[in-house]
């Protein structure tokens, strides 16, 4: 089932940087770079650098007034308008601002339409997944919502039916608000429960309005949940989503802050789920859209151990060339991590738990479990809704 596949890449990218301290550090994106390269990935894949998203573009779903309130505090941080999210704890002004965040989501919009040309049939923007970010603000270290403007690019261009699914740990909720009322994009979010972690959204009964009723999904799955749950919830609601929406286009939110090592976040999954996942969402792309499938980055903040290799792994399914669990890690990369660091980076690219194993859906459930409780509340909400069965 492999395709041809793009990797969008800008060197440039990694001058997203809220300064030191932030959790946001880019350098989870040069290792990543440095990783891919160290296990020939770039030699698979297409490596393209897209202009960056212009002012039109933006439009698509951001305010004029929020990206003129970006461009201001770009020019002069000390200025920036905290009104719009900006200059604030989570999201610090700093120079050039705009400029990198308007080339990150152009990756996320060259990557959309490549897929759609038919250029290539799987395009990854592992920087981007930027998914808070909201027509009007900034939020939850996110500028512009590169996702979301993926996705506005493809209706643009003519796409009656986009999926998105959003794996990392916090929701995807700004994905959802640009989305709520329109019936052609489905937006699915399996994050950590808002009753314990930013942004304190995503609730199951969040099932969009209007023309879109239906249209959002919503796993919100208990704090501590580890592999077999979270890839049990996977498959008790995606696949079954998408095989009846039939999206032309999957994009997919691949957040590594789902990890057990994740210090922002409070699941345990481990990256042998999470590729696990990347792997299931490959198929869902080829079985349902035509093999067309555009994956993003997100959150991660374990930025030695955990994203790089993640990300490395999506790069791999996405290329036809998948890295093997017990593969080791090129020790030229180790020591690069530790010139840059002083860490030591991580011996085989599996935390020792692949094969994962999990229970399907179908095999029956426990309502007086809190994992199944969760997958119940969101199949009771929005499955009925679109004609199947809860």
């Amino acid at each position: 089932m492999s395709g041809r596949a793009q990797l969008m890449w800008d060197e440039a990218v990694t001058g997203y940087d809220f300064g030191p301290g932030h959790p946001m550090d880019p350098v989870r994106l040069s290792l990543t770079r440095s990783l891919v390269g160290a296990f020939g990935l770039d030699r698979a894949v297409d490596v393209v650098a897209a202009k960056p998203a212009g002012e039109s573009t933006l439009r698509l779903v951001h305010r004029e007034d929020y990206i003129e309130a970006v461009k201001a505090a770009s020019a002069d941080p000390a200025a920036a308008d905290q009104s719009y999210g900006l200059g604030t704890e989570d999201d610090p002004a700093f120079a050039g601002m705009h400029e990198v965040s308007a080339l990150i989501a152009g990756q996320s919009v060259g990557a959309a339409e490549a897929v759609w040309r038919g250029d290539v049939d799987h395009a990854v923007n592992f920087a981007g997944g930027l998914h808070h970010a909201m027509p009007g603000a900034a939020s939850g270290f996110c500028i512009y919502n590169d996702a979301s403007l993926a996705i506005a690019r493809l209706l643009e261009l003519g796409a009656e039916r986009v999926a998105y699914v959003d794996v990392d740990v916090h929701h995807g909720d700004g994905v959802q608000a640009a989305f709520w009322e329109d019936p052609r994009v489905l937006t699915i979010s399996l994050h950590e429960h808002p009753r314990t972690l930013f942004p304190q959204t995503g609730w199951p009964e969040e099932v969009g309005a209007g023309a879109g009723e239906g249209s959002a999904v919503n796993v919100a799955l208990p704090a501590g949940t580890g592999d077999a749950g979270w890839l049990r919830a996977f498959h008790a609601v995606v696949p079954e989503l998408v095989a009846d929406f039939r999206p032309q286009v999957l994009v997919t939110q691949h957040g590594a802050d789902t990890h057990f090592e994740d210090p922002l976040a409070h699941l345990a999954v481990s990256l042998d789920a999470q590729r696990a996942v990347q792997v299931a969402c490959h198929e869902l792309a080829h079985e349902y859209a035509g093999g067309k499938w555009v994956a993003l980055g997100g959150g991660g903040y374990e930025v030695v151990d955990v994203v790089p290799r993640s990300w490395t792994h999506l790069v791999g399914v996405a290329a036809g060339r998948e890295v093997a669990p017990e593969a080791l890690v090129p020790e030229g990369w180790r020591q690069e991590v530790f010139a840059r660091t002083r860490q030591l980076g991580p011996g085989r690219m599996t935390d020792g738990r692949w094969p994962v194993g999990w229970a399907g859906w179908e095999a029956g459930y426990d309502p007086a479990d809190r994992l199944d409780q969760a997958v119940l509340a969101t199949r009771r909400a929005v499955f009925p809704l679109r004609g199947l069965l809860a």
